[in-house]
């Protein structure tokens, strides 16, 4: 039996995994969590429009079926591809294959010191506590007699104007101004102020025109300020300096930048300066063909010779290259890696972005929406990838809920640092 090692239970990991079924073969899939996440709606749990459980699936509970996958939740340690060896927190696998599908980790661009300043948004972990200071912030402005310090905490200052950063913003302004309007009787929250920081010239700024510019005027409808071409120059408690300015805020949100899981540095392969690895079109890893990196762990440049994006769409899709890869010469009676395999080519099915209720834009070749238009593509979209039917069932009826009656979801509050 040839043992193939999954590291990560990501987008291209679980492709990978769902599409590669062998009788010679056995899977461990490892995963510091026990559970696949949805990653485009956790800015959704974040402002409390959905729960931990709508978008995630425990690993598993999807592999139940599945005699030759086994799951572990652990951590990984380092990978040493020359053993053929992963090193966990408790042992050591032996693989065949391996696959490196760990995602991206939060990056502050050589100013590590501001984590403890602001939340990322990568894990249900981060969108807890960005739900629990949102909340809380507001609770005790209510409760504030000095009006200076209400309004710091009621004050929201969210760093990138990507896709997160946009949903982000308009999820927040959306709770402020009018989820929250009729809930305290001390303060006003359509005073909270809302501001979205960008170091470019437009949010979205991969977005083809005139989307960008779509989506920043229903961002400033909604009463989001944006501020464009303006570059971080330090975060310290409540404070985000820009430039001469110097803003006060009760809770900073970073969604500038991200960097490849930390593990890519035990491997000793060449690395770009994000930290992902490099890897030939196959998407192996250089001078290792038995092992290969997928999503947003990778650097690949694919048959057409396009960049492919750390975007969900490309892990899967390559997580089902490799999986026909490997399962292909699963299938030979040849012993030897070939030297000369398909290169990978990414299909660009469009990107997306919603900007709150009934607005969203969208592209996908020549095709350019906005709007409701974009948001019910948006909708269904979302829906479709959603792990399992009772996700999709439970997200579509909060959904109904929040557009029919106007309302976001329980807006529980647990204190993570003392539980």
């Amino acid at each position: 039996m040839k043992h193939v090692v999954v590291l990560g239970g990501g987008f291209g990991g679980l492709a990978l995994t769902r599409r590669l079924q062998h009788n010679n073969a056995k899977i461990t899939l490892v995963d510091q969590t026990n559970h696949h996440l949805f990653q485009p709606l956790l800015y959704q749990v974040a402002t409390a429009g959905l729960t931990m459980p709508d978008i995630s699936e425990p690993l598993r509970t999807i592999f139940s079926r599945r005699q030759d996958v086994s799951c572990r939740m652990e951590r990984v340690i380092s990978i040493h591809p020359e053993k053929r060896q992963v090193v966990l927190e408790n042992g050591l696998l032996h693989y065949d294959y391996l696959v490196i599908a760990m995602g991206a980790v939060t990056g502050y661009f050589g100013h590590p010191e501001w984590e403890k300043h602001t939340v990322g948004l990568k894990s249900l972990r981060d969108a807890m506590q960005i739900r629990r200071r949102v909340l809380t912030a507001f609770e005790h402005a209510e409760t504030e007699e000095d009006p200076e310090r209400a309004r710091i905490l009621k004050t929201i200052v969210v760093i990138g104007g990507g896709p997160s950063g946009v949903e982000m913003a308009g999820a927040l302004a959306e709770l402020a101004y009018r989820v929250f309007r009729k809930d305290f009787r001390k303060i006003n929250p359509a005073d909270a102020r809302i501001i979205l920081i960008h170091s470019r010239d437009r949010i979205l700024n991969y977005f083809p025109d005139p989307l960008p510019q779509r989506a920043l005027q229903s961002l400033q409808r909604l009463g989001v300020e944006v501020m464009l071409e303006s570059r971080v120059n330090e975060i310290t408690h409540e404070q985000v300096t820009v430039g001469q300015t110097v803003m006060d805020a009760g809770t900073i949100i970073w969604t500038a930048g991200v960097v490849a899981h930390p593990v890519t540095q035990t491997l000793g392969t060449p690395l770009d300066q994000r930290g992902r690895i490099k890897v030939a079109p196959d998407g192996s890893l250089p001078d290792y063909p038995e092992a290969f990196a997928l999503g947003d762990i990778c650097s690949l440049t694919d048959a057409n010779g396009q960049t492919v994006p750390g975007v969900a769409p490309a892990a899967t899709q390559m997580g089902r290259h490799v999986a026909e890869l490997i399962q292909h010469e699963l299938d030979s009676s040849k012993t030897e890696i070939p030297e000369n395999r398909p290169a990978f080519a990414y299909f660009d099915k469009g990107t997306m972005a919603t900007i709150g209720r009934s607005k969203a834009v969208a592209f996908a070749g020549r095709w350019k929406l906005s709007g409701f238009t974009a948001w019910i593509a948006w909708l269904a979209v979302h829906l479709m990838f959603l792990i399992g039917f009772r996700n999709r069932v439970s997200v579509l009826l909060h959904w109904i809920y929040c557009y029919t009656h106007y309302r976001s979801g329980a807006r529980i509050i647990v204190d993570l640092e003392k539980s």
